[in-house]
């Protein structure tokens, strides 16, 4: 038997007679650059996570760094991020010309904490990034409660946490901007790249839709210099019959969460929670053990895929250097040393965590 740490191939296959008559409806259209195929996405995605305004944009990186630029950073501020995150969340920074600021974490929920974000503060900070990672939604409205006054906005990096929620509010709509990518593998996921920003903040998605085509309404006027970066009609219609499926699909994952719990499955590591009063929508199930390597050696001796994630921290990357040098993160570095990834996906069921308590036990 052989799982993989991604349970996501028959999601495709369940969708494939909807997504051919969908992109059918695109190529007959000749509508393949935004159009009225990306704005039904994004005012039902808008509707879905509670805000008034949806950007689809080309990818999750590049709108990262789009909704920066809307949030008016630019050379002389500083952008806080964590560390332990995937690679994109601190590259977007200098592209806009500001100085990435590296913050510790919770190394039990792998997400940045008001505390972890105050220590990494200076007086150049002009935005926080919290990044609700493997599908935790990290303590967005905390953060904005410590930082109120203080004119510093907050970003919510959403890409691996759609249909997760906190305090009754959806991920994507807890900052004063959010991100997503819909890479394949996402909970929320298109058939390529894609992307978006998520806001209701009017200026800040006014200035999002100007730049992400090239700052220009027509074509023959450009007041400035912005990006060609916008989400294509066939991805947005994939990714309106993935937005219907994707409580159902989230609801499969809580369900594996609770099914490694009930077979015992904390007896080998750190299990993943829900935060106090939230929804996890485990992007990927990943926890924390004292020797995760040898918990990957005995269960891929028995086909069952496993992963520890970034376990070189952004900081410690070699083209953040210049700005991670000195950082001392000791959360980020016991997140980044002791996790572990389990296989996760909503097409799995009770028989995959038999099999990995099995393995374990063997």
């Amino acid at each position: 038997m052989t799982i993989s740490l991604f349970g996501t191939d028959d999601q495709l296959r369940e969708l494939a007679p909807e997504l051919e008559e969908s992109i059918r409806r695109v190529l007959a259209s000749g509508r393949f650059i935004l159009g009225p195929e990306v704005a039904a996405f994004e005012e039902e995605f808008a509707r879905y996570l509670g805000v008034s305004d949806v950007v689809g944009v080309g990818n999750g990186t590049d709108a990262i760094t789009i909704a920066l630029l809307a949030l008016g950073v630019g050379p002389g501020d500083d952008v806080v991020v964590p560390s332990y995150t995937f690679y994109a969340s601190a590259e977007a920074i200098p592209h806009t010309g500001a100085r990435p600021v590296f913050c510790d974490v919770d190394p039990e929920t792998f997400c940045v904490t008001a505390d972890t974000v105050e220590r990494a503060l200076t007086p150049q900070t002009k935005v926080v990034i919290a990044v609700d990672l493997f599908g935790y939604p990290a303590p967005v409205a905390e953060l904005r409660e410590a930082l109120a006054g203080r004119g510093i906005a907050v970003l919510e990096d959403a890409a691996q946490a759609a249909g997760g929620a906190r305090d009754g509010v959806r991920t994507g709509a807890m900052g004063d901007v959010a991100t997503f990518s819909f890479f394949p593998s996402k909970n929320l996921f298109c058939a390529g790249d894609g992307g978006a920003i998520t806001t209701s903040r009017e200026d800040v998605a006014e200035r999002a839709r100007w730049l992400r085509a090239h700052c220009t309404a027509d074509k023959e006027l450009f007041t400035g210099v912005g990006f060609n970066s916008r989400l294509d009609a066939v991805q947005a219609a994939v990714l309106r019959r993935t937005l219907e499926r994707l409580d159902g699909w989230n609801d499969q994952r809580r369900a594996l969460a609770a099914e490694y719990s009930a077979q015992g499955l904390e007896r080998h590591m750190r299990l993943p929670q829900d935060p106090p009063g939230g929804r996890h929508v485990y992007h990927l199930y990943v926890g924390s053990a004292d020797d995760p390597g040898g918990m990957t050696a005995q269960l891929e001796q028995h086909g069952i895929q496993t992963r520890s994630l970034y376990r070189t921290p952004v900081h410690r990357q070699p083209a953040m250097e210049r700005w991670g040098a000195g950082a001392e993160l000791p959360g980020t570095d016991r997140a980044a040393r002791e996790n572990i990834a389990v296989p996760m996906g909503p097409a799995y069921g009770s028989d995959v965590a038999r099999a990995v308590l099995k393995a374990l036990q063997g």
